[in-house]
């Protein structure tokens, strides 16, 4: 028998939002945009245009949205991360089916109280951990279930967030402070944990962590750099982080597509003139790390690392699982999966994903939405969910608070000081 759509609202109509839509727009007989709040009255009009969101059915703020009685079986809550609390808690209360982008909150008290919520409320709340549905984390997760390296015993995994990605998001961009968004280790690596947490198949005991902001600081910048790369900086040539090279290139999709919703030459030059993605990385307010290290203990024994560094090359993900049998290798840029097993010959798996698939997070993005659309319809417990994701969030607060004191944390004893 054939399903009616999904109906849903967005709030906040920035990248993810559209992601999320892209989404939409692809699979109509799964789920349908009926209305959007975005602040930005570009943003808005851009995503009413190409979502065919009715005029009518947009909002300038997420309250005004929510204070309509119920529009939607579903929320897909896409706001700035210190947005997400009042919206979600909202929602929950008038019984919306919950998306929420990650990371849940730059509050762990927060991140309770909305996991608390919607399991008294009896809603769906999926965190966006998208990276549980790629083909490359399920091979290696498939793997480890089956007793591939036998009992593994260290899981080492290194996100790779490239020189260039540093620049944009966690420098220039809309994470580049704790107070305005939340620790890098939250922001960027509540992705990393929830895995390392899923890979392990078993709780945090405890962690220690070290790291710090060691570049992007005003000691380092070139001899007579200016505070706008536009203005003049006589090291345009030899900075790997001049922004003309990231954004004023024929490239308009991502990350170029952040920093105006103009993508004429003219627009993008004027933006990096006058707004934020124009700044001297040297010269910037940002506070948050260039590179971390968090060692964990997992309840069953398992010892993890997670290394989080701007000084990459690449963007990616690269894992070690290292087992009593074997090892398990993979890049998740190069779309690999390598197990080696002891005393035999490695076999090397493809995780390339092709097609309408392919676009966002490996395949994570398509995942995550269709699972999401199978919960709605009442398909039962997803891949990720708050309860799921709450322990990776917690993880990532223990391990920003072990990196400030230099002493480890127990997680339970962290929990229980909420």
């Amino acid at each position: 028998m054939r399903m009616e759509p999904v109906t849903a609202v967005v709030l906040g109509a920035g990248a993810r939002g559209r992601v999320y839509a892209d989404y939409a727009k692809a699979h109509p007989e799964e789920i349908r945009i009926v209305a959007v709040a975005e602040p930005k009255a570009d943003r808005l009009a851009r995503f009413a245009r190409d979502y065919g969101v009715p005029e009518a059915a947009c909002y300038t703020d997420w309250a005004e949205l929510l204070a309509q009685p119920r529009l939607a079986d579903a929320a897909l809550i896409c706001t700035m991360d210190h947005l997400h609390y009042a919206p979600c808690m909202e929602a929950i209360r008038q019984g919306y089916q919950i998306l929420l982008e990650k990371p849940m909150s730059p509050s762990a008290a927060e991140c309770a109280a909305m996991q608390r919520a919607a399991e008294e409320k009896g809603v769906v709340l999926a965190v966006c951990h998208v990276l549980r549905y790629t083909p490359f984390f399920s091979k290696i997760k498939q793997l480890i279930d089956g007793g591939a390296v036998g009992e593994v015993q260290v899981i080492e995994q290194t996100e790779h967030v490239c020189y260039w990605h540093q620049a944009h998001s966690f420098v220039r961009g809309n994470w580049r402070r704790k107070d305005e968004s939340a620790p890098m280790i939250l922001a960027k690596c509540c992705h990393d944990l929830d895995l390392l947490s899923w890979m392990a198949g078993a709780a945090c005991r405890s962690l220690s962590s070290y790291g710090g902001l060691a570049h992007f600081t005003a000691e380092h910048a070139p001899a007579g750099a200016p505070a706008r790369c536009l203005d003049g900086c006589p090291a345009s040539e030899s900075c790997p982080y001049y922004a003309p090279k990231l954004y004023l290139t024929e490239n308009t999709d991502w990350p170029t597509d952040t920093i105006s919703v103009d993508m004429s030459l003219e627009a993008r030059t004027e933006a990096l003139r006058t707004g934020p993605y124009g700044r001297c990385v040297y010269r910037c307010d940002n506070d948050v790390v260039d590179h971390q290290v968090v060692a964990m203990e997992f309840e069953n024994g398992i010892a993890a690392t997670l290394t989080m560094t701007a000084f990459t090359p690449r963007l990616t993900r690269t894992v070690r699982v290292m087992g009593t049998k074997g090892m398990i290798e993979g890049d998740l840029e190069q779309c690999t999966v390598t197990l080696q097993p002891f005393g035999g010959e490695a076999q090397t798996f493809s995780a390339e994903v092709l097609g309408a698939n392919a676009y966002g997070h490996g395949g994570g993005d398509v995942g995550l939405m269709h699972d999401f659309v199978l919960q709605v319809r009442g398909g039962g417990e997803g891949r990720t969910s708050a309860k799921q994701s709450l322990e990776s969030h917690l993880m990532a607060f223990a391990a920003e608070q072990a990196r400030v004191s230099g002493a480890a944390v127990e997680l339970a004893a962290f929990e229980r000081s909420l």
